[in-house]
């Protein structure tokens, strides 16, 4: 509308629509987004290491991982779960799905160890949500031989390398916010995003 030259608020467009019978093409339940990270405090976190970990001088020493939501037109969310390589940057696993359980980072985890087949001893550091210190989750690191790392409580910046994928993500994929028409399309756009 502000193309055509029309001035209108945000309210009184959602007003129009409204009266119309219409709705905007992405729409949202709450207004409020979902949170990503709730720490689970009877779980055992791992201690944070990769502060003092040697810092990485080719691929597959370390791994930090994320999960974030994306808006669906529906109203609904769904969740992606990365795990990005910390000296090339690339993404080397990821997975979308409509719920945040812990399969979607075993899945997202194991995607990137059949790609990358990383050695034992690989550092794989994550927040505090509760999927991270989970039994499944902790049982496949014992399994890979990979060595857990948890960010501090409060401490955003821990995992930094993580999360300043997300803002270019959403910005180059999704540009002034435009929702996913739904799950199958955001998994396209992502592979497509993502793989290449």
């Amino acid at each position: 509308m502000r193309r055509e030259g029309h001035e209108v608020g945000r309210q009184r467009l959602r007003g129009w629509l409204s009266a119309s019978g219409l709705r905007a093409l992405c729409t949202r339940v709450s207004t409020r987004p979902p949170r990503t990270t709730q720490a689970d405090p009877q779980a055992l976190a791992a201690a944070p290491k990769l502060a003092t970990w040697p810092a990485a001088t080719a691929p597959n020493p370390i791994w930090v991982g994320e999960s974030t939501y994306l808006a669906l037109a529906s109203g609904q969310w769904a969740y992606l779960a990365c795990w990005r390589d910390a000296f090339s940057r690339r993404v080397v696993g990821w997975h979308v799905r409509a719920s945040l359980h812990t399969d979607l980072l075993l899945t997202a985890f194991n995607r990137a160890g059949a790609v990358c087949q990383p050695p034992p001893g690989l550092l794989v550091h994550a927040d505090r949500g509760s999927q991270y210190p989970s039994d499944a989750f902790t049982t496949l690191l014992d399994r890979t031989q990979a060595i857990a790392s948890r960010s501090r409580p409060g401490t955003p910046y821990d995992n930094a390398l993580a999360e300043r994928g997300w803002s270019t993500l959403t910005t180059e994929l999704r540009p002034r916010g435009a929702c996913f028409t739904d799950l199958e399309e955001a998994r396209l756009e992502l592979a497509e995003y993502l793989d290449h």
